[in-house]
């Protein structure tokens, strides 16, 4: 059993969209929780089993570090509201951890897909966040998606 689906939007989600002050747009929310469904099992892993990752959505400190130092520190104006922190504020801090997660997603200049295409999440999210070498794949994405995002 994850983090109740509605307590992420408005507890988590929400609040990191406006503290980014980048709008919240639905596809990103449910990009963002699709990513969370599939990388920590709905939010039940805080800490990769056997590797580097931390947080709900699984972002290891080498790439939390390269956010910060190759596309925060050139944007102060677009991110000046958000402190740097370790990466391992991401284990107890959800918004932290959301909004590296979004910002992950805006280096990428793809469109993001609709929020009703799960597939077409599926596949954002394996070719711009768990990478092509990952153990992921779109249609475990699907799974983890509709049994904890949808319920089914």
């Amino acid at each position: 059993m994850g983090i109740d689906h509605g307590h992420l939007q408005e507890y988590v989600l929400g609040p990191a969209a406006r503290l980014l002050g980048i709008g919240d747009s639905p596809a990103a929310r449910a990009l963002l929780a699709g990513t969370v469904a599939v990388e920590s099992a709905g939010g039940q892993w805080l800490h990769q089993k056997q590797g580097p990752a931390i947080g709900i959505f699984q972002m290891e400190p080498a790439t939390h570090n390269d956010i910060w130092d190759n596309y925060i520190i050139h944007r102060p104006a677009a991110f000046g509201r958000i402190e740097r922190r370790h990466p391992e504020a991401m284990h107890w801090d959800l918004r932290y951890a959301a909004i590296m997660a979004r910002i992950h997603y805006l280096r990428v200049p793809e469109p993001l897909p609709l929020p009703s295409d799960v597939e077409g999440m599926g596949l954002y999210w394996k070719n711009h966040y768990n990478t092509l070498l990952g153990a992921g794949t779109v249609a475990k994405f699907a799974k983890a998606y509709r049994k904890y995002i949808k319920g089914g």
